[in-house]
C-alpha cells in the first residue's frame, strides 16, 4: 500500500498516510480542518526481497575488440 504526504495550506503540518491506490485523496487537515494537498515524493528506492539478488546481476557487460570481431565474424557466415 502506498504511502502519501499531504501538506496542510494552514498550518504547515506534514502528514503521512497509507492509502489504496483507489482512495480518494484527504481534503481536510485534522488539527487545524485547512485544506491538505497531496505532496510529490521521490518515492523509496528499488527493494528486492530474498536471496540471490545482486548489483551486478543485470550489470552490461563491457564488450572487448575479440568478441567484437568474433560476433562479425560468425554474422558474416549466418548470412552467406
Amino acid at each position: 500500500m502506498p504511502t502519501y504526504n499531504y501538506k496542510c495550506s494552514l498550518c504547515k503540518n506534514i502528514t503521512l498516510v497509507m492509502q489504496k491506490i483507489s482512495d480518494p485523496p484527504l481534503t481536510s487537515c485534522e488539527k487545524c480542518e485547512g485544506e491538505l494537498k497531496r505532496m510529490i515524493t521521490g518515492g523509496t528506492g528499488l527493494i528486492f526481497k530474498g536471496n540471490g539478488f545482486y548489483i551486478t546481476d543485470y550489470a552490461r557487460k563491457k564488450q572487448t575488440n575479440e568478441t567484437k570481431e568474433k560476433i562479425v565474424k560468425t554474422d558474416n557466415k549466418v548470412s552467406k
